[in-house]
């Protein structure tokens, strides 16, 4: 196990799971622009960690965020903000790179505008009964611009979607079930440990797999279905070649869990 926390986003490895923390709790996680930098170096210091394959997304403090420190981070989105070198995009939509393993999300308490579509961009998310969500950009006369308006519509259909947008109302975790936004609504005190077994056991499944399996789906949806058909055959020859491979249908056959190298 490693952990640090030299800026507003700790990191922390636990066996193949980084879990990373927003740590901003005096202004309820609001993103200024060096927790905004200082998420993108832990999405790419994840990337380039081949040893860690899941990523949790968590938060210090009550809230998971309250969403964007408007005064202090507007001007920097007026002029332009770009994902700084070594980083990788969470949101999949400012131009950086993304990252190619799964990330799970686990939020609790205020979760507002960039914090949804940080989920958005996510893969798997969960969150704690006491979780409040808005996407409440239009009450600031500005629109949401992270991703919401790509993503929302496609999970939760176009009416659910503009019931949220348009208004800028706050919405609860059982109204976030329902529309898809989350996988699970838990107890506080159950909301990390269920995450962390849910890393735990995508982390045990063959990484390369995973990313096989992650990066068909993303190609499905940006590209449609007759291009990520198009790739099934050759991206199961390459995968048919590895050691986990081997190691799969050893385990099978021998019907115990894989020791998945990622080789």
């Amino acid at each position: 196990m490693s952990a640090s926390n030299a800026g507003q986003v700790s990191r922390e490895k636990r066996d193949h799971v980084m879990l990373i923390g927003l740590d901003r709790c005096a202004k309820r996680n609001a993103f200024d622009l060096d927790m905004l930098n200082d998420l993108c170096m832990a999405y790419g210091e994840f990337e380039r960690d081949d040893d860690a394959r899941v990523a949790l997304i968590f938060a210090h403090g009550e809230h998971f965020t309250a969403g964007l420190d408007l005064a202090s981070i507007g001007p920097e989105f007026t002029s332009g903000w770009q994902v700084p070198a070594g980083g990788c995009d969470p949101w999949g939509v400012f131009g950086g790179p993304r990252v190619s393993k799964p990330v799970i999300v686990a939020a609790k308490g205020y979760c507002y505008t960039i914090g949804i579509e940080l989920m958005l961009a996510s893969d798997i998310n969960l969150c704690a009964s006491n979780t409040r969500f808005a996407q409440m950009e239009v009450q600031r006369g500005i629109f949401p611009f992270g991703g919401a308006t790509l993503r929302l519509p496609h999970i939760t259909g176009w009416g659910n979607a503009m019931r949220w947008l348009l208004t800028g109302d706050e919405f609860d975790a059982h109204e976030a079930y329902r529309l898809s936004l989350v996988q699970e609504v838990l107890a506080s005190e159950e909301l990390m440990p269920q995450a962390l077994w849910l890393a735990g056991r995508i982390a045990a499944q063959a990484p390369q797999a995973v990313r096989a399996t992650l990066a068909s789906a993303r190609q499905t949806v940006r590209e449609g279905e007759a291009a990520a058909a198009a790739s099934l055959h050759p991206t199961l020859m390459k995968l048919m070649k590895t050691e986990d491979a081997k190691e799969g249908l050893k385990a099978m056959l021998e019907r115990r869990p894989g020791d998945f190298k990622g080789r």
